[in-house]
């Protein structure tokens, strides 16, 4: 399933959520090479993204890794700021446009409930619970891991507790069907979550992440999206949302904020 768009309008302008977008795509651009340098973008993976084993101290007699022929990680790097900075950064224009199109998809709606500054923090605190989860699901991969999938699957659990019912128009493709099918994004979300549940609790963990993929990064971020909403939902927002009530323009900016 690929969620395409939501039926859930917005109020306020999604300032941050775009401000998100753009500062991953100048990441990816100007620090990262856009992937078109391999040795300048294993080297920001190596420098800025997470590895697990010399964060907990875990690396041993070894003084680096490995992370392509002749393209060597050493250690000795942030350590625990690149919990920070990895997730500004990702591994490829595949892993990069699908972060960013889900952040889009429910990022603006997120932004929408809590207003401008409170979306923020709430983004970087679920990115930040996200890392940590995956250093304990890893501790002793030496593999650099990035990218903002963690921040945006909190983001995604926050969708899941304030608009289970909105309709979220997905693309179906099993052989030659092929339909786009409105279904409610409580089935969309608890289908995700519950994909990346079973594959980071049967999948050995190798390199990076679980088989590659840092399952328990989502798993943590979707988790403390789910419980930290409350406490980052702009109430006055969310109601007139709900209610369809419009208010007027230095009303929605004012309250929008805060």
């Amino acid at each position: 399933m690929i969620p395409l768009r939501d039926e859930n309008p917005t109020v306020l302008t999604p300032f941050l959520t775009l401000a998100l977008i753009a500062l991953n795509v100048i990441v990816w651009i100007y620090l990262q090479g856009a992937g078109f340098s391999g040795d300048v973008l294993l080297q920001s993976v190596c420098r800025y993204g997470i590895i697990p084993a010399e964060i907990t101290q875990r690396t041993g007699e070894f003084e680096g890794i490995e992370l392509a022929p002749g393209a060597v990680c050493r250690f000795g790097g942030l350590t625990w700021p690149t919990v920070a900075t990895s997730m500004f950064l990702h591994g490829g224009w595949l892993h990069l446009i699908g972060n960013m199109w889900f952040l889009w998809l429910f990022g603006n709606n997120i932004e929408d409930s809590m207003g401008h500054l409170r979306f923020l923090v709430f983004y970087l605190l679920t990115g930040l619970a996200a890392g940590a989860a995956h250093i304990w699901s890893a501790a002793d991969s030496p593999v650099p891991t990035v990218g903002a999938s963690g921040a945006i699957s909190g983001v995604m659990g926050a969708y899941l507790i304030l608009y289970p019912r909105v309709r979220i128009h997905t693309l179906f493709i099993l052989f030659v069907f092929i339909r786009i099918i409105p279904i409610p994004a409580w089935f969309v979300l608890a289908e995700w979550f519950v994909v990346q549940f079973l594959a980071g609790s049967t999948t050995p963990v190798v390199g990076g992440g679980e088989g590659g993929v840092a399952y328990w990064a989502h798993i943590g971020g979707f988790v403390v999206g789910l419980v930290a909403v409350k406490l980052f939902e702009n109430r006055t927002l969310v109601e007139a949302r709900k209610r369809h009530l419009r208010l007027s323009p230095f009303e929605v900016e004012h309250r929008g904020w805060w």
